[in-house]
């Protein structure tokens, strides 16, 4: 009667990560978690019981559909290794099934969170410019009474944004270093010799 459950579990959880597999392999696989993203729920929750909605939020973000398709795999191998091959007694054959499982759960979720960890959204931030040395594209106007262009590296990127600078004009080819951001797309810069700089 386990034998079967443990069989039942294994080829469930098999065909389950095979087809993960082979969903990832095609590109669909990165958006089949179904609790990805639920460690994210009542994070912002700071009351009485606050520990103890870490506790269930931490375990929450470690159920993922990824985790628990591992973790029925590993229960119903482990389980049937137990029983068949090293003829354990049932309640240690569940114990060693169940521990399986649960590390197969853990690991699991542990590696996804370092995956996560790894993307980056890929948006450059005109704030990160501030302290950056860059190069003028188009000349700069004294006394911020015109904008000129600038390029940068921001973010592993070379970006050009709309510059303005309240000191003398700066020419082409100048190099400048971004003091302030004064708009979505225009940054604050000067002479990157200037003492104090």
């Amino acid at each position: 009667m386990t034998e079967t459950i443990y069989l039942g579990c294994a080829v469930v959880g098999g065909t389950l990560l095979l087809c993960q597999f082979l969903l990832g392999l095609l590109g669909f696989g990165d958006h089949h978690d179904v609790g990805a993203d639920v460690h994210d729920v009542g994070g912002d929750h700071h009351d009485a019981h606050g520990s103890h909605d870490a506790d269930a939020s931490w375990f929450i973000g470690v159920l993922t559909f990824r985790s628990v398709v591992a973790a029925l795999t590993f229960f119903g191998l482990a389980g049937l290794t137990g029983t068949a091959n090293f003829h354990m007694e049932q309640p240690v054959a569940f114990a060693f099934a169940a521990v399986s499982g649960m590390g197969a759960l853990l690991g699991v979720s542990y590696l996804m969170k370092l995956l996560h960890r790894l993307k980056s959204d890929g948006t450059v931030r005109i704030e990160r410019a501030v302290g950056l040395n860059g190069t003028v594209y188009l000349t700069i106007p004294a006394g911020k009474k015109g904008a000129g262009k600038v390029t940068l590296n921001l973010q592993n990127r070379t970006v050009e944004y709309q510059a303005v600078t309240p000191t003398a004009a700066l020419p082409t080819g100048a190099a400048i270093v971004v003091t302030a951001v004064v708009g979505p797309d225009t940054v604050e810069v000067a002479p990157a010799t200037q003492p104090g700089v």
